[in-house]
């Protein structure tokens, strides 16, 4: 792709690293893109379109694919649509100033990940604007729009249908659920479920579910971990998320047992264990799978 030398490409992967690591907690990808293009001014050869997909600037897929090694490098993750920086990413910023060697740093760890990947299963994209690497764009696009849609579904639904769908995934996990609060106050736990059919054995799993955009403190955390006995288990779901004090207060719990559940490990979960799910609760959240021809491992 002659018109897009490899100081534009290390300027563009420059760009995307300094605005993730300037967003500790990820960036939608359409917003990268959008923020990309406001700050480094797409060049006229950059805002045509391609021939045979109109409406799609080239910047769009040029920075998409300039991500391709990026990823492959270690040094951001693309995942539901958001993208977020590592360590080693910001090491990256840090020691390559240059673009061009940036550019050729990632595109030496992307050749490194490459010679490592078994010869049979090698579908990975090229780095350059060929025909794979755009179907590899365009499968990332259309991952993101399918879970905004979702996910969007997920935070619109009514809160006890989103406490019923809940209860439906414990119980194709395999839990019994005893109880599932009724409109009105709960206490502070809205599903009770147990590992046996009447209750008696093994441990009583309470479950407080937040059907909200925003992310859920510290404090949070701390008011559903003060309703839990010593022998119960926790399950906080809340679609908007956790913030990172928020998670460490789980993670370091010695006594008590908790686990945090954002609307992406629930869709997960809801997937992996989809046939299992009672249809009366199935129908809260019905998938149907597409299939795409996939070219990148």
């Amino acid at each position: 792709m002659a018109e897009i030398t490899k100081r534009r490409k290390g300027e563009i992967q420059q760009a995307v690293l300094r605005l993730l690591a300037a967003n500790q907690e990820g960036v939608q990808a359409k917003e990268v893109i959008s923020r990309c293009a406001e700050s480094l001014t797409p060049t006229a050869f950059e805002k045509s379109e391609f021939p045979d997909r109109p409406g799609s600037r080239r910047f769009d897929w040029i920075l998409r694919f300039s991500t391709i090694a990026l990823v492959k490098a270690g040094w951001i993750v693309k995942s539901s649509g958001t993208w977020t920086i590592t360590a080693d990413g910001k090491k990256a910023l840090a020691d390559f100033k240059d673009p061009e060697a940036l550019e050729r740093a990632a595109r030496t760890k992307y050749y490194e990940w490459k010679a490592g990947q078994p010869e049979e299963d090698d579908q990975s994209a090229p780095l350059d604007d060929s025909d794979a690497t755009r179907a590899v764009a365009t499968l990332e696009e259309a991952e993101e729009d399918a879970w905004l849609e979702i996910s969007n579904y997920l935070a619109e639904m009514p809160p006890y249908d989103f406490q019923e769908l809940v209860g439906g995934l414990l119980r194709g996990l395999g839990y019994h659920v005893s109880h599932i609060a009724p409109p009105g106050r709960d206490q502070g736990t809205d599903i009770t479920a147990h590992v046996d059919p009447l209750g008696i054995q093994g441990t009583r799993i309470k479950v407080q579910v937040k059907r909200r955009a925003d992310k859920i403190d510290v404090d949070g955390v701390r008011s559903f971990l003060a309703v839990l006995g010593s022998d119960d288990a926790g399950i906080f779901v809340c679609t908007g998320g956790f913030t990172s004090e928020a998670q460490r207060e789980a993670r370091t719990q010695e006594r008590r047992k908790i686990m945090l559940v954002d609307a992406r490990r629930l869709f997960d979960l809801w997937v992996e264990h989809y046939d299992k799910i009672p249809d009366e609760q199935r129908r809260f959240l019905p998938l149907k799978s597409i299939y795409y021809l996939n070219l990148e491992k």
